[in-house]
């Protein structure tokens, strides 16, 4: 997720600074353990709410419009026609188990359309496909008409587009002074991984391939006309065309890619030295991996802090005294003429909301779709189910402001969790863990038997009791999660409060004395490295005489 076009534009001047953005992370069927599609999405901006969004399936009149209001400043651009029927939209997915995600490049600052025309932004252009297609490849149709009719009024962007067959990766940029885009797309065959994270990603492809190969018609020559490439058309390559990949960019975005496809392919190592400025050997789309990905993996993933790689965060010196995988804005520094960076890992605190989404084949489509939605930083927080037929937003999960606490907010309570761990991580994650894991092990235990209910209410043809049945306990799961995040904020800061740590017992629950009061509390504080650094910078200031 963006936030301030003109900004995000200047990537390409500013490097690593403003690359912050999302992760996409894609598994096709034959590489996951049950057979689902699944891909992620974490929208990740300082300044974004974590919210639920919903749109009802809808008939339109004959000459009804829609409005058209960017997704990252409110603004309206514009409006176009409805078509006769839209589709129920859940978050990123709809009935049809079409699920899209994002993540932002800028490439060239010259190509953000100058027209004044263009109407139709990234944000948007998600939406209406989702609104509007029965597949991955009708939303591809659907989003490059769209920005051909009506122009792009966003820079350069990489979608994951997946339904319950298939996966694929769009990329696209606009033309300028031009109206439209020139894009290109690639299916990500059934047996592979992908991922994007604000680098443009298609390089060579087989141009012969007709059938997971799909570009606009002058994607190259439109490349030569602004001297971006001069080379033979099989050489062609969308990301290096329509984009830079510095050492910030490689390090700050193509790194997060490069952490998922290790963890399922050890040969993908050696693409760290593109991540490292090392080689000029790019990280290619997509890899096979040596074993299947399963839902419960691909959670872990969004939740990566480079551990057990070179970039891991908790065991430099940023990390503090209390090994913290998070570092704060701005991701530059300078010292002694030199410029350093901080890491940018998938797990970040600025996230809004993210999902994994999973399109199931072998059931019917209000069942067989599911988006996994969590809202906040993805570490912390608590991925919960909805199925794509949901009609009914939980209340824990319906808009809010990011300036305005509530106390009844899914969000605002994963932040005060949250928040206080990054201040005394090692010591609280393992709390946070126990709560996260027993709610996601629940909802994901409980699955085979809600697909089964929900099924058996579809074939015997009650379609409104299966409505409600997907209501209520999309109702109830946004319920417990918000309660007992409500819960473990109030635990840490009364076990952690001052500095201290009360001591519990075996079931979490905290000590008393044989009188009544309160066990006398521990005393954590440094890791014994913090307290060796302290005597190498103040030599004898401390020292005891």
């Amino acid at each position: 997720m963006k936030f301030y076009p003109f900004f995000i534009a200047l990537s390409l001047t500013l490097g690593y600074s403003h690359a912050d953005a999302c992760t996409n992370l894609i598994a096709g069927k034959k590489a996951t353990t049950d057979g689902s599609v699944m891909i992620t999405y974490a929208a990740d901006s300082h300044n974004l709410y974590g919210d639920l969004s919903h749109t009802p399936r809808a008939k339109h009149a004959p000459g009804e419009m829609r409005k058209i209001i960017e997704w990252d400043t409110n603004k309206p651009l514009g409006e176009i026609p409805q078509p006769a029927e839209t589709y129920n939209v859940v978050g990123n997915m709809n009935e049809y188990q079409v699920a899209i995600g994002e993540t932002t490049w800028g490439g060239h600052e010259e190509l953000l359309d100058t027209t004044g025309n263009s109407i139709i932004d990234y944000g948007s252009l998600i939406q209406i496909a989702l609104e509007r297609s029965k597949s991955a490849r009708e939303a591809i149709e659907v989003m490059t008409d769209l920005v051909k009719e009506y122009g792009y009024a966003s820079e350069g962007e990489s979608f994951s587009i997946a339904d319950k067959d298939e996966v694929w990766v769009l990329e696209m940029i606009g033309k300028g002074a031009e109206k439209g885009a020139v894009w290109m797309a690639v299916r990500i065959p059934d047996d592979a991984i992908s991922g994007h994270a604000n680098e443009p990603r298609i390089r060579k492809v087989d141009w012969n391939d007709k059938e997971n190969v799909l570009y606009s018609p002058d994607v190259i020559s439109f490349a030569r006309k602004r001297g971006y490439f001069d080379g033979k058309d099989e050489d062609f390559s969308f990301a290096d065309a329509y984009s830079t990949h510095d050492s910030g960019t490689r390090r700050g975005c193509d790194a997060r890619v490069w952490t998922y496809f290790r963890r399922f392919q050890p040969d993908a190592d050696k693409y760290f030295a593109w991540c490292n400025y090392e080689s000029d050997e790019p990280m290619p789309l997509y890899i096979i991996p040596e074993r299947k990905v399963s839902l419960q993996e691909m959670q872990e993933s969004m939740r990566d802090h480079f551990e057990g790689t070179p970039f891991e965060m908790t065991t430099d010196i940023g990390a503090g005294p209390n090994h913290v995988p998070y570092r704060w804005r701005p991701m530059e520094f300078e010292v002694d003429g030199k410029k350093y960076c901080m890491e940018r890992a998938i797990g970040t605190q600025q996230t809004g909301w993210s999902f994994v989404s999973q399109s199931r084949d072998w059931l019917p489509n209000p069942v067989g779709g599911i988006i996994w939605f969590g809202t906040d930083d993805t570490n912390t927080s608590v991925y919960m189910p909805f199925y794509c037929s949901l009609t009914e937003v939980p209340k824990q999960l319906e808009k809010g402001d990011i300036a305005t606490f509530n106390m009844d907010s899914n969000f605002w309570m994963n932040n005060w969790v949250a928040n206080q761990a990054y201040n005394r991580y090692d010591l609280m994650i393992p709390d946070i863990r126990k709560v996260q894991g027993n709610l996601e092990n629940n909802f994901q235990s409980a699955r085979p038997q809600k697909d089964q209910e929900l099924v058996a209410l579809y074939n015997a043809g009650d379609l409104e009791g299966l409505q409600n049945a997907v209501n209520e306990e999309g109702s109830k799961n946004a319920a417990n999660a918000t309660d007992a995040y409500r819960d473990l904020a109030m635990y840490l800061l009364v076990k952690y409060m001052d500095g201290n740590m009360k001591k519990t017992n075996e079931d979490g629950s905290f000590q008393y004395t044989e009188y009544g009061i309160p066990a006398y509390p521990n005393f954590p504080g440094y890791d014994q490295k913090y307290y060796e650094n302290i005597v190498k910078e103040s030599g004898d200031h401390f020292l005891l005489k």
